[in-house]
């Protein structure tokens, strides 16, 4: 697999946005009152796609939904398959193993990648393309120059109609027709290390200091000449941030002791109406009565934080509490408010698995896979949280037959996707079976709902 290139930049997404695994359902009301519906369409596996064969791990980062293709990235290739998987529709062939691509898709159904050009010796991370879900189309395939030498990059993203591409080789940015805006540039005075973007924003990360002295910087800029509109300037001794949300703009800290390679030591709320961005709130990763919070986020890179949510309609964000850390709240959804940074409601979790946020529904609610169960031999579901009810809907219990299959995508490694009343597991690399996992169930990717 090729894993990031870029070198412990002193000081991870998403084309992140505010829903985090796409496509919500706007299908079946929750229970009134508080407490949990427990009455939900029993699913089944419908489809499995196949890892292919390899002889060492590669990367396949990508999953996604449009309202009639389930889509999935592969060994050097993007599949679309029918909302139930099966047969592909549609492949867009890669010219090489897929470095990285934009968690979410635009309204228009474009994402952006990066990937390696097999014709390289080695193949390298230097390929910028931008792909077209809802016509299972490759537009357009670009290279990023400088001095004569092609430049690699270590994550993509799509932000105000702008594709940008960075890493510590430098950043490169492309209109959406695929005509160039800007090029690495090595002599550039504290460059941005990557972008985030969202429809209308584009959030740069800068390093301004050295290895031993971090001094980062977010800016939101104009998404074609990238001149600050507002900068925020993180606390001393953050060695890495990473964009949970554009709008509102959600910061994940890393001061270098992120408990369990989760990436984040705090989550930081600014206000970047004004030219100089202001603390709105921080909220501990860990401490206090949750004990810990149950975020991922990547250990440099500055998008594609997962097991969270954000909501600009309620500026709230809501994490889930870690089933190990002993707290009084071992299983919970909590809804962090943003401008206070307290706690606003909490959602009880259950006890047949562990919930994890994955998105927003198109109403604002959110949406929560539950771990299959090993012990109890049991499939897992999908959750709607509301948390100013603090209730909870079961939207699809997956039959126990599968248990073992969804127990074989690890959380931190894999997507989970609620869209068109089915959820979608997909792993994010192409890998051998381990010793103790047979081929036929190790998918890279798997539907489950209710036929039809």
């Amino acid at each position: 697999m090729p894993t990031s290139r870029r070198a412990v930049f002193a000081g991870t997404a998403l084309a992140v946005t505010m829903v985090l695994s796409g496509c919500g359902s706007d299908e079946q009301d929750g229970a009134s009152g508080e407490g949990a519906s427990e009455s939900a369409p029993q699913a089944k596996l419908l489809n499995k796609v196949p890892m292919a064969k390899v002889s060492e791990m590669a990367g396949a980062m990508g999953m996604w939904a449009t309202d009639k293709n389930f889509v999935k990235a592969d060994l050097k290739k993007i599949v679309g398959y029918p909302l139930d998987g099966g047969t592909a529709q549609w492949t867009v062939p890669l010219g090489g193993e897929l470095c990285w691509s934009s968690p979410e898709p635009t309204k228009d159904g474009l994402i952006a990648v990066v990937f390696e050009n097999d014709k390289e010796d080695p193949a390298v991370c230097t390929e910028v393309g931008l792909v077209d879900l809802k016509r299972g189309k490759l537009l357009w395939q670009k290279q990023a120059m400088e001095d004569g030498s092609e430049q690699m990059f270590d994550e993509v993203t799509i932000g105000g109609g702008t594709v940008a591409a960075g890493g510590t080789a430098g950043t490169a940015g492309w209109t959406i027709s695929g005509r160039p805006l800007w090029a690495p540039d090595s002599d550039q005075r504290c460059p941005a290390d990557a972008y985030a973007g969202s429809e209308q924003k584009m959030i740069a990360v800068r390093d301004c200091g050295t290895t031993d002295n971090p001094r980062l910087k977010v800016q939101t800029v104009n998404p074609r000449t990238r001149a600050a509109k507002s900068t925020f300037s993180l606390p001393a001794g953050t060695e890495n941030v990473h964009v949970v949300s554009t709008d509102p703009l959600v910061l994940a800290a890393d001061n270098g002791k992120a408990q369990g390679g989760s990436g984040v030591s705090s989550f930081l709320s600014v206000d970047d109406s004004a030219a100089r961005g202001r603390l709105l709130a921080k909220v501990n990763a860990t401490g206090g009565k949750y004990g810990k919070y149950d975020p991922d986020c990547p250990a440099t890179e500055v998008t594609d934080c997962k097991q969270l949510a954000v909501s600009k309609k309620a500026n709230a964000l809501y994490l889930s509490t870690d089933e190990s850390s002993g707290s009084e709240a071992d299983n919970d959804i909590v809804a962090i408010d943003l401008k206070t940074g307290k706690p606003t409601s909490t959602v009880e979790g259950t006890e047949d698995g562990a919930l994890t946020p994955i998105g927003l529904d198109p109403s604002g609610k959110v949406l929560a896979y539950q771990e299959s169960n090993r012990y109890s031999e049991e499939g897992g579901a999908v959750w709607r949280i509301d948390p100013q009810a603090k209730k909870k809907t079961k939207l699809q219990q997956n039959s126990p037959a599968s248990y073992e299959l969804e127990s074989n995508f690890d959380i931190g490694d894999s997507r989970m996707l609620y869209a068109n009343r089915r959820l979608y597991l997909g792993g994010d690399n192409v890998s051998e079976p381990s010793s103790t996992t047979k081929a036929k169930d190790r998918p890279l990717a798997a539907v489950f709902g209710s036929k039809g």
